[in-house]
C-alpha cells in the first residue's frame, strides 16, 4: 500500500512537472515584446486555465517578479513553479519559459541575414511591434485595476509615472519609494 502510494506520488509529480514545463514552454513560445507583453499570457494560463494561482495572488507574483533582477516572465515562471513543486518545479518552469526563446533566437540568427531586407519581414515586424504594444497596454490596465484601490495608490502611480517619464528617475528607486510609502501608510492607517 505504501509502495503504491509512493509510485502514484512519483507519477503525479512527473505529470505535474511535465504540465508546468509545457505550460511555460507554450507561454515562452510567444515571447515577442519581452516579459511585460507576456503578462496577459501568463495570467490566462496560470490563473484562468490551470487555476494554479488566483487573481489576487498573480498580481503579487508580478509585483515581486518586477522588483527582482531579471525578466519578469522568467521570474514569474520560476516563482510559480516553486510554489507548485518546490525547487524542481522552479527549474522546470524556468526551462520551459527560456527554452523556446533560445531555440527561436538560434533559428532566427541562422536565417535572418538572408531575409532581413525583405519587405514582408519588415511589415511583419511592424505588425508584431503593434501587437506587443497592445499586450503591454493590456497588462498595464490589468495592473491598474487590481493595484490602484484608492486615492493614495492612484497618487503613488501618478507620481511614479511623473518621476520616471519627466525626471528620468530609475525605476528601482520608484519601486523602493512605493514600498516605503506602503509601509508608512500601513502603520499610519492599518485598516
Amino acid at each position: 500500500m505504501i509502495k503504491r502510494n509512493i509510485i502514484n506520488m512519483k507519477k503525479y509529480n512527473i505529470k505535474l512537472l511535465a504540465d508546468i514545463f509545457f505550460t511555460f514552454f507554450k507561454i515562452g513560445s510567444f515571447t515577442f515584446g519581452g516579459g511585460y507583453a507576456m503578462i496577459p499570457l501568463i495570467e490566462k494560463e496560470v490563473v484562468h486555465n490551470k487555476k494554479w494561482v488566483d487573481e489576487e495572488n498573480i498580481i503579487d507574483v508580478f509585483a515581486v517578479s518586477t522588483s527582482l533582477p531579471g525578466a519578469i516572465a522568467i521570474n514569474s515562471s520560476t516563482f510559480i513553479g516553486y510554489k507548485l513543486a518546490g525547487r524542481i518545479g522552479a527549474v522546470v518552469a524556468t526551462l520551459g519559459m527560456v527554452l523556446p526563446s533560445f531555440l527561436i533566437i538560434t533559428l532566427i540568427a541562422t536565417i535572418f541575414r538572408k531575409f532581413e531586407d525583405s519587405p514582408a519581414v519588415k511589415a511583419a515586424f511592424i505588425g508584431i511591434r503593434s501587437a506587443v504594444t497592445g499586450l503591454i497596454f493590456m497588462a498595464a490596465l490589468k495592473f491598474a485595476k487590481t493595484s490602484i484601490k484608492d486615492k493614495i495608490t492612484a497618487l503613488i502611480a501618478v507620481l511614479t509615472i511623473v518621476l520616471v517619464f519627466f525626471f528620468n528617475v530609475h525605476a528601482i528607486f520608484t519601486i523602493l519609494g512605493g514600498a516605503i510609502a506602503g509601509i508608512i501608510i500601513y502603520y499610519a492607517k492599518p485598516a
